[in-house]
């Protein structure tokens, strides 16, 4: 019978090599920031296959959608060899059963890896995992690491979290976190892993600045090959005006004012999120005070929660489909949000994405935004971003669809429907007067 060493064909680099050296001595989160084509991926793929020899358990392997699991790891082919990245890390000695539809590896041990989405994190509930892998966590829904970490804690499990930075957002927090919480955290510079040279540097940077400008230009190579924190996110709506609330101030504590009317404004998930932002005018100031998302629950579950916050609804935002009537039952979800009690509720017009984006960023240096109970929103508005096309090389009119579209959906309509009324402005001064910033 055929014999193979594990990692096959594949050693650790020398800068890579602590965070191997620390696992074998018990550590349990690594924590890896690194330059583009650094190996990330790689490390995180023979690391993976190592641990699941050495220990029969379940295996996540996760980037953060579907789709790029499939195209960037299980049909991916290494252009130096021409084999696919998985038959390298994962040799059919040792892992000899495949499952294509499913991207399943199973090992001769019976350890199974799953390649998966962070969208579809909740897909393999029965299946928890004992080793994990998050690939490109700053683009991750950060929702499933809060899912995840109590099973990998009962399991007394491993997580492996790799990055290059997307400003600061979740992944920034969480590099502090594993700095502090002292995690192996290793950070992959090109002068730390010697893949380029001098003028191959120069030349990336010449080339970013002739594509995206001087100043997005540099952000973007600092951000890609040097792992910067500092720039904001190339080719993200509302990064700017975002980046402006914060320095202004106006992300802090905005307390709810019993005296003025609050608006919802809603997206709605068939089989995914739903969305729903909550506000109060007062003056000409937006006081974004609450934030809530959900997944998998009726429209009731929903009600409830609106029902269960200490305030006075003055309009419900809900974006023009929800007219639509479900051949189900026959009914529209505007007919049975009424049925649950939701009075004054408004559909926004159709219209269309480029008139809402520019309707929210009409509103956004007028918005002040609990920094507490709008924070999930806040960093899903943070990460909305355009589709970027690699062949190309240019931005496209469109946004990427995904955890961040539910928030950045609900917010658009917020902006299209807002009705602001000369009676809402009685408690201004009274409510100013409470913010904590």
């Amino acid at each position: 019978m055929p014999t193979v060493t594990i990692p096959h064909n594949w050693m650790p680099r020398s800068y890579q090599r602590p965070m191997w050296r620390d696992f074998e001595q018990g550590a349990k989160r690594a924590f890896l920031l690194g330059h583009r084509r650094s190996g990330k991926d790689d490390n995180g793929l023979h690391f993976t296959a190592s641990a699941s020899i050495q220990k029969p358990a379940t295996y996540w392997y996760m980037l953060p959608q579907q789709n790029q699991v499939r195209r960037a790891i299980w049909e991916a082919v290494n252009p130096r060899t021409g084999k696919r990245r998985i038959d390298e890390a994962f040799p059919s000695v040792a892992f000899p059963r495949r499952r294509n539809d499913h991207m399943t590896i199973e090992a001769v041990n019976g350890s199974m890896i799953h390649f998966i989405g962070s969208d579809a994190f909740d897909a393999l509930v029965g299946s928890p995992p004992y080793g994990l892998v998050f690939s490109e966590y700053s683009l991750t829904n950060p929702t499933a690491w809060a899912y995840l970490r109590p099973i990998l804690d009962e399991n007394d499990g491993w997580a492996m979290f790799n990055m290059t930075p997307r400003g600061k957002n979740h992944g920034y927090s969480m590099y502090q976190h594993a700095r502090r919480q002292g995690w192996h955290v290793s950070t992959w510079l090109p002068t730390d892993t010697g893949i380029f040279t001098p003028e191959q540097l120069a030349e990336a940077r010449a080339e970013y600045h002739e594509l995206y400008g001087s100043d997005d230009g540099e952000a973007l190579f600092q951000q890609e090959y040097w792992c910067s924190f500092d720039a904001a996110l190339v080719g993200a709506y509302y990064g700017k005006y975002l980046q402006d609330a914060e320095k202004s101030g106006r992300v802090c504590s905005v307390p709810h004012e019993p005296t003025v009317g609050v608006v919802t404004a809603w997206d709605l998930g068939m089989d995914d999120s739903t969305a729903i932002w909550t506000a109060q005018v007062a003056g000409r100031e937006i006081h974004i005070i609450d934030y809530y998302e959900g997944s998998g629950r009726g429209l009731e579950h929903y009600a409830q929660w609106l029902m269960s916050r200490p305030y006075v609804y003055r309009a419900h935002y809900l974006p023009h489909d929800v007219r639509v009537r479900e051949l189900g039952t026959g009914k529209s979800r505007l007919e049975v949000l009424q049925s649950l009690g939701l009075q004054n509720v408004r559909v926004v017009p159709d219209q269309t994405l480029a008139d809402g984006i520019n309707a929210v960023r009409a509103i956004l240096p007028r918005c002040w935004f609990d920094s507490a109970k709008t924070e999930k929103g806040l960093e899903a508005l943070r990460m909305y971003r355009r589709e970027y096309d690699d062949d190309r090389k240019i931005y496209r009119d469109r946004p990427v669809h995904d955890w961040t579209s539910h928030a950045s959906d609900a917010f658009r309509y917020l902006a299209l429907g807002l009705d602001e009324r000369p009676e809402e402005t009685r408690s201004t001064r009274k409510y100013q007067s409470m913010r904590v910033c």
